[in-house]
């Protein structure tokens, strides 16, 4: 899919006569590395091992080219990878935690809304220092360079759908490719591990069963965020329509990885969308909300006071 949708929205925040210089990265994404965690590190006394680690993961994200389409500075698609290492042997492998976020602009303001949070519980790599990242979607190279096209995929799949019905097809399936390729890695690549593997996260994107929440994410972003300073009543109709999207998808597939997903990212936004509303929309709305997300249920119930 062309980002034609994409480039006029951003080109909206661009000032007439700026200079638009395209280039072939998409992300812009801030790499950082905690050790404060590591229970065992046989690389104790070689910390500039991870500030080339975070150097070599930031500049394989970002320098890489993702996709045909052609990117100024001012689109490329901000995200943050925090990475919390638990282990480290002198062999090179590596046992970490990871975030991974995304953001997208919203029209109008200077706000950032949250895509997505997604918190990698099995971020387990091997790197020797001086190594350089090498990648092909069609084979498998090694568990870092995978784990990192997988997000970089993710995140363009995420951002797309934001901006164009479905729109991020093409790098859903990009991301099960990466994962397909990587099943014999194991871990969070295959079908066994937890429900919020990576494995499950790229089966929820092409699911059919859940394509109305990925639909909505183009309703709630393009159709209500975008407008919401100008018509903030009308806005808050469409995200109503998306939770209650939400509640049936819900309904017909309970637990799935998606819908946490949305409210991970989402939760704190929904509370601030809302908190204006009238009493008998926050009243209605904090009903539902605690219902679709009972983990944020005592910040949702703020709503109907």
């Amino acid at each position: 899919m062309k980002k034609t949708k994409r480039v006029l929205f951003l080109l909206l925040f661009m000032a007439s006569g700026w200079f638009y210089k395209a280039t072939g990265q998409e992300l812009s994404c801030n790499v950082s590395i905690n050790i404060d965690q590591i229970q065992v590190n046989e690389q104790r006394g070689a910390t500039q091992i991870y500030t080339e680690i975070q150097n070599v993961v930031q500049e394989f994200l970002n320098n890489r080219r993702w996709t045909n389409d052609n990117y100024s500075a001012e689109e490329k698609i901000k995200c943050s990878l925090a990475i919390i290492i638990t282990k480290a042997s002198a062999s090179g492998d590596y046992e970490a935690n990871a975030r991974f976020q995304v953001t997208r602009p919203v029209y109008g303001t200077a706000y950032e809304s949250v895509l997505l949070n997604y918190v990698d519980k099995g971020f387990n790599f091997k790197y020797l220092a001086g190594t350089p990242l090498n990648y092909n979607d069609n084979n498998y190279s090694d568990n870092l360079t995978q784990i990192l096209a997988f997000y970089a995929y993710v995140a363009l799949a995420f951002d797309y759908d934001s901006f164009a019905k479905l729109g991020g097809n093409n790098f859903a399936q990009k991301a099960l490719n990466v994962v397909n390729v990587a099943q014999n890695a194991g871990g969070s690549w295959t079908a066994s591990s937890d429900i919020r593997s990576r494995y499950w996260l790229a089966e929820n994107l092409l699911n059919q069963q859940l394509q109305a929440i990925r639909e909505g994410s183009y309703s709630y972003h393009r159709l209500a965020m975008d407008t919401f300073v100008t018509n903030a009543v009308e806005s808050r109709k469409q995200i109503l329509n998306c939770l209650n999207i939400i509640k049936q998808t819900n309904a017909n597939r309970p637990g799935q990885l998606l819908v946490r997903l949305f409210f991970e990212a989402k939760s704190q936004e929904l509370v601030n969308v809302f908190s204006d509303a009238s009493p008998d929309e926050r009243k209605k709305v904090s009903a539902l909300l605690s219902s679709l997300d009972p983990t944020n249920s005592e910040a949702y119930r703020k709503l109907s006071k």
